[in-house]
């Protein structure tokens, strides 16, 4: 793997307007944007700490995969995302070490980035998510 940064950090939120209060008014760091991802069923809210990202994700469909993970596991931590280069040889690596991905190919994110999951099978329990910068 050729890992450059943490791109971001993926926070599962119920109500996406009370977490970015907090953020703002609490931790004093201003959401610089706010997107919709309808084929995640997902709204965010992103903030820039240092060269990371936090970004705050609320489901826009109780059975969505955010919807879904509140419903398991509540509110918190859902991914760690990794900055890549050249993320479809990423993704082959990954598959010739057996690594169990959720998405075998590349996709559209928030911010359009491209995107793609490495199953919590094969990482420890962690949701890894792997953007690459086009």
């Amino acid at each position: 793997m050729e890992i450059s940064h943490i791109e971001h950090i993926g926070i599962a939120v119920k109500n996406l307007g009370e977490a970015i209060k907090f953020y703002e008014e609490i931790l004093g760091l201003k959401c610089y944007g706010i997107e919709e991802v309808k084929d995640q069923k997902v709204r965010t809210a992103f903030f820039l700490v240092g060269q990371t990202k936090i970004e705050l994700l609320e489901s826009i469909d109780p059975e969505g995969p955010i919807g879904k993970f509140i419903e398991k596991k509540g509110e918190g931590i859902h991914h760690i995302a990794f900055a890549v280069k050249n993320i479809e040889k990423q993704l082959n690596e990954l598959k010739n070490k057996n690594i169990t991905l959720i998405d075998s190919s590349p996709r559209k994110g928030a911010e359009g980035l491209d995107i793609a999951f490495v199953h919590p099978k094969s990482t420890f329990g962690v949701l890894m998510e792997l953007c690459e910068k086009k």
